[in-house]
């Protein structure tokens, strides 16, 4: 205890660290919006966990520019690189002239072997992709002043399983067979050794739960009759309210005597009670972000076509599991390569080609066909600056899509920080996309922005719709929809990615000199007794 506490007493960063650990990202989602509620705007944390009982809380704007692809980077090693910048003038603390702030943010694991080039719309696809058994395990814990049990073990057992509605059936689904859940178990309830008061505090008038010590609670509790081993995700259900949010991301604390980061998901009861949120929440697990429209609010729910944005509306509803959740979005899809070269069709962004394709409806099994169209945007000095659209077909139909809006052509924008934000050619954006303005239907065409790409959609057929791609024709038969407005230029805050990077290995290099024995720390503690505990 003494060794971590020296090691906690680490003060913040100077401008010329560099700091490795596992970087944990954390989304928080509010409940559904009903009359006279308004939804509730999500948030995002940052965290870096360098060892056991010492954390750093990242600056999320800094670190969002820092890192390209931040979402990318969840449950994985990274180094983060601080540099010195000056204070605004004026600022309170005099003492110093410079304050040190988030550089750049690179990977340290073994980088997936599709992240050493250019993905095929320009942007670097830095995620890693998920394939294989992912096992999750639920634990129920109930806070020690607080008595009920809101469902049984049984319930949240069968929210596994392979039948459809349950999330094992859903995961296959949504994943083309790439992911299963086998293995998966509920467990509990358990009972936490503190009251509520001590996990969800109020600050600066608003409650705040602290995830990290519900995390570390709850599984001290199970770990005498829960197998962790080759755990790949945790699924916290709490018997009461949080902090009015459900969350979703990683956590790390002492699993079979090991310190060890994994997926994990935080859930009070009212998003536990139904399947499309615990799966939303499961997505950020698996390092997904929130999609969002194009109305350019702060609310990041208002995208019913992805299960991560609105899991809420639109949804298909089963009397036991509850809302069910929608399709993910062919990007999100893709960014944790779901999607083979066979389904996806690239239009390059200086095509002076006409494309007659058949794009079939993202959900229909077994896969076959072209089910994602990437419409490459102009390159960017960074990469991930450069902007693309795609294209997928959704269809009223099947399990999980018989609620959707419409059957229709989807057309996501995909931005900084591989967020797809859906089309909406309405003037203005709707607040909700799912209005018309979002849908391509027979008969209709649209055009990038820049004019670079112009796609028609020919006819619908029985499993998705003809659509024609090209440049800008010479002969319209009707006038273009209005063209949504660009996006103005921004510079990166920590120069061309590329170059960061390469930077930030050769200082990691230039440390190793400095670093024979404590990596995971920033270099002025790394020659320090206390850090030999958390040597690797």
């Amino acid at each position: 205890m003494l060794l971590i506490a020296l090691c906690s007493a680490v003060p913040l960063a100077r401008g010329d660290d560099i700091v490795q650990g596992t970087l944990l990202v954390r989304w928080g989602d509010g409940p559904q919006a009903t009359v006279g509620r308004a939804p509730a705007t999500s948030q995002v944390e940052a965290w870096l966990e360098v060892g056991p009982g010492l954390r750093y809380r990242l600056d999320v704007g800094q670190a969002m520019p820092a890192a390209g692809d931040l979402p990318a980077l969840s449950n994985r090693r990274v180094a983060v690189s601080y540099a010195s910048r000056r204070l605004p003038a004026g600022n309170a603390d005099a003492r110093q002239a410079t304050t040190p702030a988030i550089d750049a943010i690179v990977p340290v694991d073994r980088l997936p072997a599709r992240a050493l080039a250019k993905a095929a719309n320009g942007r670097i696809a830095l995620a890693a992709p998920v394939t294989g058994s992912t096992r999750w395990v639920t634990l129920m814990c109930k806070f020690a002043d607080v008595a009920t049990e809101p469902k049984s073990r049984a319930f949240f057992q069968s929210q596994y399983g392979d039948a459809p509605g349950q999330l094992g059936h859903y995961w296959s689904e949504v994943s083309y067979g790439t992911i299963d859940l086998a293995g998966s178990s509920a467990h509990g309830w358990y009972t936490l050794p503190a009251p509520r008061s001590t996990y969800v505090t109020v600050v600066g008038g608003k409650a705040r739960a602290d995830l990290s010590l519900l995390f570390n609670d709850c599984t001290a509790q199970a770990e005498s009759q829960v197998d962790f081993r080759n755990v790949q995700g945790i699924n916290l259900m709490f018997n009461a309210e949080l902090d009015g949010r459900a969350w979703g991301g990683g956590a790390c604390g002492l699993l079979e005597g090991v310190h060890t980061c994994t997926r994990a998901t935080w859930s009070p009861p009212w998003a536990s009670d139904n399947v499309a949120s615990l799966a939303h929440e499961m997505g950020h697990g698996y390092g997904l972000p929130h999609s969002d429209n194009s109305d350019g609010d702060a609310d990041t729910h208002d995208n019913p076509w992805d299960l991560m944005s609105d899991a809420w509306r639109h949804a298909a509803t089963d009397p036991v599991l509850g809302l069910l959740p929608k399709h993910l979005s062919m990007h999100q899809r893709d960014r944790l390569g779901w999607v083979s070269p066979a389904l996806r069709y690239v239009v390059p962004e200086n095509n002076a080609a006409v494309h007659e394709i058949v794009l079939e409806t993202a959900g229909v099994s077994p896969p076959g066909g072209v089910r994602l169209v990437v419409l490459a945007g102009a390159a960017q000095p960074d990469p991930y600056r450069t902007e693309s659209y795609t294209l997928e077909a959704r269809r009223r139909s099947g399990t999980y899509e018989s609620g959707l809006a419409g059957d229709a052509v989807i057309i996501h924008r995909v931005a900084d920080n591989g967020v797809a934000y859906s089309v909406d050619t309405d003037t203005p954006p709707a607040d909700l996309s799912g209005n018309e303005g979002s849908m391509l239907r027979a008969g209709e065409q649209w055009n990038t922005p820049d004019g670079r790409h112009w796609v028609s959609v020919i006819a619908s057929t029985p499993t998705g719709f003809q659509i024609r791609i090209g440049p800008r024709p010479r002969v319209m038969s009707a006038p273009a929809p209005a063209r949504e407005r660009a996006a103005a230029p921004q510079a990166s805050a920590v120069g061309r990615i590329g170059a960061m990077q390469e930077g930030v290995r050769r200082l990691l290099e230039g440390h190793a000199r400095d670093t024979p024995t404590c990596g995971t720390l920033v270099r002025r503690w790394q020659a320090s007794p206390a850090c030999a505990p958390f040597e690797r």
